[in-house]
């Protein structure tokens, strides 16, 4: 029976993933406390774990089994006794979580494995027998830190949630920024790495960045305050400069926090005022996405150490899109390692480069964002900017930088209120730069949206794009989105002003409109979900004696509950896409049990109370939860914000290119499949998909794509709470090579 030991150095989530299915493979698994001083230590520091030793612990922010800096395991000395401490316990196989150090060390430590363990016979501590059953030591590597600066996963563990806080200080004193008329300098964490403030920087619409990799040109000083000074003209009562705690100039010199803000009161004369955000980056609940991170990562680190062979390499699991991979510890150590070297040998652009394609498009979408202007001369393409569908977080992003794009394209912008049914009552106005000005942290809908489809007012809708001269069309919303652009497309043989450039960027909780991965608003939907059944689990394990019954949105799509149900560890999660019995609500009693509202045509979300109810009498009492439309409210997550302003940039880019191949003899034409697209996310590659090739792959009765990639997950619910599934169901991650020039996206792209 394998034997598994953890180091930890990160999230909770991962120690429940690695602890649960290493029970589940049949192996005992140890908790290590204090990190490698607890290796070092040995003792009470090393403790064998059970089921229920990691319940409740996935929503708690830090670590349960502790972390703490060794110096002692950077000496030989030290090593030794930690290979005697694990030979004690009949640990082979360890899984290590932490940063780059503490993965260079549990590598070094594998390396001489052989050494140690000649030694620790030579000096009689243990026998040749007990050296020979403990001769391989496996090693694998998460990776937490919140900097995500890991060259190899697309992130790390900890950086999203770093993000949260870092978002929720920022809402908080855009709030009194703008009351007062104040300029805030924000320092975020990032000595090497400017992910932090890059993204914060991308997410709240910054004035002005400073990241290590790309120190500023020489006379930064004048253009800053030129461009805060601009901002200001144009009527805005806010400026926010975010700083990496790294920033340098082109000379290597560091760029203080306090030197900004001194610069803007002497130059500008503004009120200005320096926040360093320091160790509250680290602390606080974990997000969703770390959460299913963790998890996710967990459970194939258990089994990288099942499947290793004397062969194996030391690996590192990451993340690539939405899939668990393998790639060879040191080989990302190097590469990470070669970003530094290139920023100290100043190769700034080549480091941008080295931290992957996620870090090198962010940074080029935030300066077409913030450093553009208006175009001087006007394009002859006008574009229509509508919502449709139910609100969904992330909304007014994409609205946001699609406007401010088009006027950097010369485009004439118009907004849309009300969606389609505006578009058919003329409720179209022409829009400016500073229009859209405090749209990034949003909720909901500043442009209005509905439900109403093209089909119930064709001919006015008709009336309108002739009226405006409308040759493009970007609607942000759900499903409703998706199938409106498909009627207006499917009624260009009738109508021949509907031969224009069509877009949609999906945006639903529901996450449920083909072409994309990801629908803006999903992210926050899941934390909004995920915050309520926090707060409900802590209810039922105080009581001990209670189930709840949870109902999340999302019509048919079951995307909402089982993500949640993952971050929250929940014993289940009801949803149409994979069929249930009452056999199965028989068999998983539980603790909580997340449902989608139109799970079963029977067993619906009063059916589950009234069996629980009926069924626990004198041994349990049951609760019903419909968390309902608190699902869609809220400010956007770091995520949506980042993932809409990027989706409404590069949508634009293609309109425009597209814009400019149909337009001939003054006007646009467009009829081919390819002018009317859903952009999405797949995989790693964002996507310009045909509304008329997607609807091969749509089931229209439910309204669901037919493939869903987030079904996959489900395993890894179930097996995380204890349902006995084969082993031959879950697929491995693949073993793969990293290269200098890290295949890396964020969440998305």
């Amino acid at each position: 029976m394998a034997r598994y030991g953890m180091v930890w150095d990160g999230m909770n989530a991962a120690v429940r993933a690695v602890t649960r299915m290493g029970i589940y493979v049949g192996a005992k698994v140890f908790l290590i406390y204090e990190g490698y001083e607890g290796l070092v230590e040995g003792g009470d520091n090393i403790k064998q774990a059970n089921w229920l030793s990691v319940s409740n612990i996935i929503q708690l922010g830090g670590t349960v089994i502790g972390s703490a800096r060794c110096k002692a395991f950077t000496t030989r000395a030290g090593r030794l006794r930690a290979a005697r401490n694990l030979v004690e316990h009949g640990i082979t196989n360890l899984c290590v979580i932490g940063g780059d150090g503490s993965l260079t060390g549990a590598d070094i430590f594998r390396s001489e494995w052989g050494e140690l363990l000649e030694e620790l016979v030579q000096d009689g501590q243990i026998s040749e027998e007990v050296a020979q059953e403990n001769s391989r030591l496996n090693i694998v590597g998460l990776v937490g830190s919140i900097d995500n600066d890991f060259c190899g996963t697309d992130m790390t563990i900890g950086t999203d949630s770093a993000l949260h806080r870092i978002m929720e200080v920022i809402d908080a004193i855009t709030t009194t920024a703008q009351s007062h008329q104040r300029t805030f300098v924000l320092e975020v964490m990032g000595r090497h790495c400017g992910y932090l403030a890059l993204v914060s920087g991308l997410a709240s619409g910054a004035d002005w960045l400073f990241i290590p990799e790309s120190p500023p040109e020489d006379g930064w000083e004048d253009l800053m305050c030129e461009r805060l000074g601009e901002t200001r003209s144009r009527g805005s009562r806010l400026n926010i400069i975010i700083i990496a705690e790294g920033a340098i100039d082109r000379s290597g010199k560091p760029i203080s926090s306090n030197y900004v803000k001194d610069l803007v009161v002497q130059r500008l004369g503004f009120d200005t005022r320096v926040t360093v955000l320091g160790h509250v980056q680290r602390g606080g609940t974990p997000s969703a996405f770390d959460r299913v991170l963790s998890s996710k990562m967990g459970m194939e680190a258990v089994m990288a150490l099942l499947e290793a062979t004397p062969d194996t390499p030391a690996c590192v699991v990451s993340l690539s899109g939405n899939q668990s991979v393998r790639l060879p510890l040191m080989e990302c150590v190097q590469v990470t390692k070669d970003v530094q070297k290139a920023m100290d040998e100043k190769r700034f652009e080549e480091a941008i480069q080295l931290r992957g394609r996620s870090f090198e498009n962010n940074w080029n979408i935030y300066k077409l964002l913030a450093h553009q202007k208006p175009a001087q001369e006007k394009s002859p393409f006008s574009v229509a900017i509508l919502n449709v569908g139910a609100p969904a977080a992330g909304m007014n992003a994409a609205v946001r930088s699609a406007v401010r794009i088009s006027i950097c394209q010369g485009h004439t912008i118009y907004a849309v209120s009300d969606g389609f049914e505006g578009l058919a009552k003329g409720q179209i106005r022409e829009v400016g730069w500073h229009d859209v000005a405090g749209w990034l942290g949003r909720g909901g809908s500043m442009l209005g949206t509905k439900r109403t489809l093209p089909k119930t007012c064709m001919e006015k809708i008709v009336e309108n794009v002739r009226k405006f001269n409308i040759q493009g069309l970007l609607v942000i919303g759900g499903f409703e989105a998706y199938e409106g652009v498909l009627q207006l497309v499917e009624a260009r043989g009738q109508y021949e002003e509907l031969c224009i450039i069509m877009c949609v960027i999906p945006a639903t909780i529901s996450n449920n409109v083909p072409g994309t991965d990801f629908s803006l608003g999903s992210d926050t939907a899941v934390n909004a979900a995920m915050e309520s059944c926090d707060r409900i689990k802590q209810s039922a394990s105080g009581t001990k004696r209670r189930v709840f019954i949870v109902e999340t949105m999302g019509g048919y799509c079951g995307y909402l509950s089982t993500v949640t149900g993952i971050a929250v560890g929940a014993d289940a999660a009801y949803v149409y896409e994979d069929p249930f019995t009452i056999h199965d609500l028989k068999v998983n009693r539980a603790g909580a049990a997340l449902c989608n509202e139109k799970c079963h045509e029977h067993y619906t979300t009063e059916f589950l109370y009234n069996l629980y109810s009926s069924e626990g009498k004198g041994i349990f009492d049951c609760r019903i939860n419909v968390l309902g439309h608190l699902q869609q409210g809220g400010a956007p997550t770091p995520f949506d914000r980042n993932y809409g302003t990027k989706l409404g940039v590069k949508a634009v880019l293609w309109m425009s290119e597209k814009l400019e191949e149909s337009y001939c003899k003054g006007r646009v034409f467009a009829n081919s499949d390819d002018s009317a697209c859903v952009i999405g996310l797949r995989k790693k590659v964002v996507a310009f998909s045909p509304v008329t090739e997607l609807k091969k792959v749509t089931d229209f009765e439910h309204r669901l794509p037919q493939e869903q990639w987030w079904l996959n997950l489900r395993l890894m619910l179930k097996m995380l709470a204890n349902y006995q599934i084969s082993l031959t169901e879950y697929i491995s991650g693949k073993m793969e090579h990293v290269t200098r020039r890290t295949l890396s996206i964020e969440k998305g792209f």
